[in-house]
């Protein structure tokens, strides 16, 4: 009997006694699990901010009228100038300066010409210190965030959930999610890191809160 037969035999045992009308849906799965991940008096927040630093990106908290120049500074301090824009990014949080906003759409070529990528998030999963983008208003497709070198998101403090299982209920599953957690790296067989390989050298995250405005 080669592996192959082994395993499927194996599989068939196991499911011997399910009736033959029995669909996934039918059996509740138990969800006892631990379900949040913040200390006494620690907020989802915090922990996402804390998390994400960890992976070598940086975080800001701003409030709504803070957040033109909270953006502002973070692009100052990168010296970055020149950035796509995707289709739905509110306008009006922009901040005013000397900054060039590419609107999509936009080929390969141009996107790997510009400084970086601004995009708002689907959610935040505070545990692992990752954003998630599903191609909605304000996020664009994902060789937005894939082909330039920098990506500035800015994520509500209320998509912010404690874990996994908290975000993909709060998601749309047959959106194209991303799950981006920090700049892009690999490491080689030696260990040693390099970042920029699959996507962005450097990622900023802002945080906002309270809610930014609601756009369509």
């Amino acid at each position: 009997m080669s592996s192959r037969d082994a395993v499927l035999a194996r599989v068939r045992a196991a499911l011997a006694d399910v009736p033959a009308d029995e669909r996934p849906e039918d059996v509740p799965v138990p969800r006892a699990y631990r379900r949040t991940h913040t200390a006494p008096g620690e907020s989802a927040v915090a922990l996402f901010a804390e998390r994400v630093a960890d992976y070598r990106a940086h975080v800001t908290r701003t409030d709504a009228a803070g957040l033109p120049g909270a953006l502002a500074a973070v692009l100052s301090g990168r010296g970055v100038r020149r950035l796509a824009l995707p289709s739905g990014f509110p306008v009006e949080l922009l901040p005013a300066g000397d900054w060039e906003w590419h609107p999509e759409p936009l080929d390969v070529a141009a996107l790997d010409g510009l400084d970086g990528a601004i995009t708002l998030a689907a959610a935040g999963i505070a545990v692992t210190g990752t954003i998630v983008l599903d191609a909605g208003p304000g996020q664009g497709r994902r060789a937005l965030t894939l082909v330039p070198d920098y990506h500035l998101c800015v994520v509500r403090a209320e998509q912010i959930a404690d874990d996994v299982p908290a975000a993909l209920a709060r998601l749309d599953p047959t959106r194209p999610l991303t799950f981006v957690s920090g700049p892009s790296a690999t490491s080689d067989i030696e260990l040693s890191r390099v970042e920029g390989v699959h996507g962005p050298r450097t990622l900023d995250v802002v945080v906002v809160g309270p809610a930014l405005p609601e756009h369509p």
